[in-house]
């Protein structure tokens, strides 16, 4: 709603707020004197004291200060560090509530855009709880100069890190390790690295585990400065001995070393293996796959299974056809449609996905694969096969109009679309539409429980555009 003419709600005002609907993602939106405000992180019912913080482009943007009344449906928290850490924003929701929140958002967002589809049931994770195979943690303070701190930034502050030991998305190992490892560096006095003076050694920690092997990785992310308060230099083979006598359910398979240097607040670098080997294996609707510190793999595992199911089951007959798995990532989709096309050819941006992903086509003893490094849009160009079945799964940012027009030339009848951000699928939908690809339905896959996020999918079906005369 755009605002009306000589509005009087201005940035900073202060007022009650009813949400009256949520949009993805997590936004919710109410009224007050006849003008839509939203406001994020809240839920739909909830009464907020709240204060506009923004506005532009005919919308009001307010910050909730207070819930004043809760939403009938929420719950208590199950959770030690709810509304502590920023993640798990609907946890005050049943299960079931939070599946009807999530198709609700998104549909007021494709509804908003004037793209109505048909949603089918969504599909729940099967698991609840502890579904995540890796987390990344940070390191800092709780507050500033406060003692050394390792886990999740503070909700709305980016600086600030908070301790999370008993998050409920990760399995007791998780857990272990966070605290052994933030013992190991209080204990050894090691420094945390200051993103002002770009000055200290400790900057991130990476936990993956496999949920079909048990084997787990270990990255811990830190410049190569002086790593403790004395000016010693990170004594790697004692950190290495002291993991492997955590008391842990599964096993350290890979134990890194991550030389990051960068300005950014990002795990980058030279990776110098401690323990192990550089990657640990995990399966997946019968094939393996080695997972690598850099490369995408769900987060969800066993949701990822149903998700490329229900996806691949939109287009059946696959046999003896070139298939194309854009954005393919460690090759996850391209292999499990590898068993009975004639061809798959997958196009990553990330190289160390590409090289594991062909090694996971030999190890899955699959000749028919074909892994290419590269922007799509730039590698689309360049191969002489025609595909005859397309599969695009593209990172949060979609994939921008040129890749797109660049996908829908090929001018085949259906297109599968996986997404993990409804806000940009959206976006690449319109484009389809204009060169003549349209979907009826989407699904969407919960893979993120008591978090906003969600997957969705599509099946974009070729028809001839009606020119209006």
């Amino acid at each position: 709603m755009l605002f009306k003419e000589g509005a009087k709600v201005k940035k900073g005002q202060e007022f009650t707020l009813k949400i009256e609907r949520m949009k993805y993602p997590n936004v919710g939106i109410g009224v007050y004197e006849d003008q839509e405000i939203r406001v994020k992180n809240v839920l739909k019912g909830q009464v907020l004291d709240c204060r506009v913080s923004k506005k532009r482009g005919g919308k009001i943007e307010a910050r909730a200060l207070e819930v004043i009344t809760r939403a009938e449906n929420e719950q208590p928290s199950f959770c030690e560090h709810f509304n502590k850490c920023g993640g798990c924003m609907l946890q005050t929701l049943s299960y079931e509530s939070q599946l009807e929140t999530k198709v609700q958002m998104v549909k007021n967002l494709l509804d908003e855009a004037g793209l109505p589809l048909v949603f089918n049931a969504i599909i729940p994770s099967p698991e609840p709880f502890e579904y995540r195979n890796k987390m990344e943690y940070s390191f800092g303070d709780e507050y500033k100069d406060g003692p050394l701190t390792l886990g999740m930034h503070k909700k709305g502050h980016h600086h600030d890190v908070i301790d999370v030991p008993f998050c409920h998305l990760v399995d007791s190992d998780f857990s272990t390790i966070l605290t052994g490892v933030l013992e190991y560096a209080k204990s050894n006095k090691l420094v945390k690295y200051n993103k002002r003076s770009n000055e200290g050694f400790l900057r991130h920690l990476v936990v993956r585990k496999s949920k079909a092997t048990s084997e787990i990785m270990i990255a811990l992310s830190a410049t190569t400065q002086m790593a403790d308060e004395m000016g010693n230099p990170f004594d790697t083979a004692s950190f290495a001995a002291y993991i492997n006598q955590l008391p842990l359910k599964g096993r350290v398979e890979s134990l890194i070393y991550v030389h990051n240097n960068g300005l950014g607040d990002v795990v980058s670098g030279e990776l110098e293996c401690l323990h192990g080997r550089m990657y640990i294996v995990e399966k997946l609707l019968g094939l393996s796959f080695k997972i690598n510190l850099y490369a995408f793999f769900q987060t969800n595992t066993l949701g990822a299974e149903i998700l490329y199911k229900t996806a691949l089951d939109l287009i059946p007959e696959i046999e003896n056809k070139i298939c194309f798995d854009l954005f393919s990532g460690t090759g996850t989709i391209g292999q499990i449609m590898a068993k009975r096309a004639k061809k798959v050819v997958g196009i990553e941006l990330v190289e160390d996905a590409v090289i594991v992903a062909r090694e996971n086509a030999t190890i899955n003893g699959l000749d028919n694969c074909e892994f290419l490094c590269g922007d799509v849009f730039n590698k689309l160009s360049s191969i002489s096969e025609t595909p005859e079945v397309i599969v695009v799964d593209p990172p949060r940012s979609g994939m921008g109009e040129k890749t797109t027009r660049a996908i829908a030339s090929y001018d085949i009848p259906k297109i599968v679309y996986i997404s993990c951000n409804p806000s940009t699928l959206l976006e690449d939908l319109l484009v389809f539409q204009k060169c003549g690809y349209f979907a009826d339905d989407i699904t969407l896959v919960d893979m993120f429980p008591w978090t906003a996020g969600v997957e969705s999918i599509v099946l974009l079906t070729k028809r001839k555009l009606e020119i209006n005369e």
